[in-house]
């Protein structure tokens, strides 16, 4: 596993980080990726839904699974299968604090359990083995209920192989900033990495939470759904070779790389209709801050193929 300051990281966003996505973004020097998160329960069940999730490629390497659940019998199943499906590395999730998941008692509800939050790490090092597990966490649940220092020690003392942290509580959801000096405070505590996550939007941002946190890494999240370059950006920066500002002709250009790029690799799979339906909604992402954008947006979602998509794009972004 890749674990370094000039190694960034993809996180998990549901919805976004597909194979094609995942894939675009390794292009751009993206060093490790993790799956959108998946649930033991849909494994278990072999859910159709969750089987996609987990599409992958020789390319797609190192990837991390990242799960979801509350109970320990179906992590334990869920693991099993995963291992024999020959997937090494794998996330909890421990810090979603979507209404849907928490109300089962999974993701940042976990904040709240650290008993069977401990259970389900205990079990998920013995099968999968030390070091080849992360939980990604929040600060807290709220503002009275930080985790205390225990909680990241007993992880380590798990076997847990690193920590990321998103130092906001699961009751702010994305409001408000980003503690970065508790993700400081967590990396000076433990022996094994941190990864810093939250208000990572630019390269400049993953540079600056490095110097002011000497976490062990970073882990771009809505910075790179807005602009999967970050991930070389970043390089860049920590290379010494500068971040040079784009014209907006030259930003168009770079913008229809990327997209047709991402259109090549969506093409490339399976369920092209259901990444048609994505890509419609990730490209105005894309577009943000671009002369023009709140236009093409309307035309980018009354698309209705990718042939229609591409002329567009290539039209607008091309002259």
């Amino acid at each position: 596993m890749k674990i370094s300051r000039n190694e960034p990281w993809l996180a998990p966003l549901a919805g976004f980080s597909d194979l094609p996505f995942r894939l675009l973004c390794r292009e751009y020097g993206c060093s490790v990726a993790c799956t959108e998160m998946v649930s033991v329960k849909g494994l278990v069940f072999e859910s159709p839904g969750t089987t996609r999730l987990l599409l992958t490629r020789q390319e797609d390497s190192p990837l991390v699974v990242q799960l979801f659940g509350a109970d320990p019998l179906y992590f334990r199943e869920a693991l099993n299968r995963l291992l024999e499906l020959g997937f090494t590395s794998f996330d909890l999730n421990a810090g979603c604090p979507v209404k849907k998941v928490v109300k089962t008692g999974a993701g940042a509800a976990l904040l709240n359990n650290p008993g069977l939050l401990f259970e389900i790490v205990r079990d998920m090092v013995a099968l999968a083995g030390p070091k080849m597990v992360g939980v990604k966490l929040r600060s807290g649940w709220d503002e009275g209920s930080r985790l205390e220092p225990d909680v990241f020690a007993e992880l380590e003392r798990l076997g847990a192989g690193w920590i990321t942290l998103h130092p906001r509580t699961a009751r702010q959801g994305f409001r408000g900033k980003a503690d970065w000096d508790r993700i400081r405070m967590v990396q000076e505590q433990l022996g094994i990495p941190v990864i810093a996550s939250g208000d990572l939007f630019t390269a400049e941002d993953g540079r600056e939470c490095l110097q002011q946190t000497r976490a062990a890494g970073v882990m771009f999240g809505r910075g790179a759904l807005y602009d999967p370059l970050i991930f070389a950006r970043f390089r860049e920066l920590m290379f010494g070779s500068g971040n040079k500002g784009d014209s907006e002709k030259n930003r168009a250009k770079r913008l229809q790389g990327m997209i047709n790029r991402h259109v090549q690799l969506c093409l490339e799979g399976h369920d092209s209709w259901r990444s048609f339906s994505k890509m419609r909604t990730i490209i105005p992402r894309y577009l943000r801050g671009f002369q023009g954008a709140r236009d093409l947006r309307k035309s980018i979602v009354a698309c209705r193929s990718w042939e229609e998509l591409q002329v567009l794009i290539n039209s607008e972004l091309g002259s």
